[in-house]
């Protein structure tokens, strides 16, 4: 789902674990290249300094107290507005892919997100403005709001939409070895579905939906190969959430909402199984998965206890108060909240695939 262009303007305790494993404004010219020198002499030394402390690839233990780099890869519930990006879908870029320094020198726009106002990885890394660089946890976002994993398989909604998988590849080419990913420290947050499993609900000429999924995830995990091949080898995968339960799937007929609900349900088995699969073809791999579609169904059955009184209508305004959604499919800052520190739980104290 893409957002609308956002309004600038508490959580309660969190289930115990929503784990996978457990069922239970541009820069001016001169500025901009002054920026990008320094940070290129900051760039070099750190990746010389990195490169004289290897880690042996099958000792490494993750902490998230030792992350310092996190890059993200997905859609509009994780895409944070650049000043090199595509306004209101990405940080940097679109279709038609960027340079080297328009991904060292983009800026984080705050309060610019699918959201009233900052989104989970903002919460989860602490980046909320300004260049990553400046961030104790830099946040590398390369989501864009409204992708599919592919557009071979679904049609983009826009033609300057970033599938995934072109997320990916544009990552490889202009940005793979000027942004430090040192091992180790280094952890990349993967959340996409989310259109896949709502643009194909009326889709007429998709006769084999399990089939679908498998073709979608054949396209994924080729683009998550990519990014391990090249350095981003710790990997959080995110599932898809009860979006058959937001304000545009309930105003549908309960045929509809059901056969979205078996979507995503589909999807996400899918997804589990390749993560697997993945982990097994490349066991130097760190991987973790977050439950987010668990952590929705908690809080949309037991709203009071987070602090909404509203989870069926939505609120596209600076103060959504109560309301779990901001608009027919995208959830308010509050609900971004409880997703990370969920997340933040959750790699504090991982589980890691086999």
């Amino acid at each position: 789902m893409h957002p609308p262009r956002p309004a600038h303007g508490s959580s309660a305790d969190l289930p115990s674990a929503f784990n996978l494993n457990s069922r239970r404004p541009r820069l001016n010219g001169v500025m901009a290249h002054s920026i990008l020198f320094v940070l290129l002499a900051a760039l070099s030394a750190t990746q010389i300094v990195r490169s004289a402390a290897t880690t042996s690839e099958h000792s490494e233990v993750f902490n998230w107290d030792s992350i310092r780099f996190v890059y993200a890869f997905g859609d509009s519930y994780t895409f944070v507005q650049g000043t090199n990006g595509f306004p209101n879908f990405s940080f940097v870029g679109d279709e038609a892919g960027y340079t080297t320094e328009q991904a060292l020198t983009s800026r984080i726009i705050p309060k610019n997100t699918s959201s009233e106002g900052s989104n989970w990885i903002e919460y989860l890394t602490g980046c909320f403005e300004g260049t990553p660089f400046f961030c104790k946890k830099q946040l590398w976002n390369f989501a864009f709001a409204g992708s599919d994993i592919t557009g071979a398989l679904l049609p983009l909604h826009h033609n300057y939409t970033t599938s995934l998988v072109e997320q990916v590849n544009q990552w490889a080419t202009a940005a793979a070895k000027a942004i430090p990913h040192p091992r180790g420290e280094t952890l990349t947050a993967w959340w996409i579905g989310i259109n896949d499993t709502g643009d194909t609900l009326n889709n007429a000429s998709i006769t084999d939906f399990p089939a679908f999924w498998q073709e979608e995830m054949v396209a994924y995990f080729d683009a998550v190969q990519l990014a391990h091949d090249n350095g981003l080898t710790t990997h959080l995968f995110i599932n898809v959430p009860a979006e058959d339960r937001n304000p545009s799937s309930l105003g549908n007929s309960a045929a509809s909402q059901a056969t979205y609900k078996l979507h995503i349900e589909q999807f996400n088995s899918a997804l589990d199984s390749s993560i697997r699969a993945f982990k097994a073809s490349n066991p130097d791999a760190v991987i973790m998965t977050f439950d987010s579609n668990t952590l929705f169904n908690t809080i949309l059955d037991n709203p009071e206890q987070y602090g909404f009184t509203n989870t069926t209508g939505f609120c596209t305004c600076a103060d959504p108060e109560g309301f779990f959604w901001y608009n027919s499919g995208h959830p308010t800052q509050a609900v971004h909240k409880i997703i990370a520190a969920a997340i933040e739980a959750e790699l504090k104290n991982p589980t890691f695939i086999q």
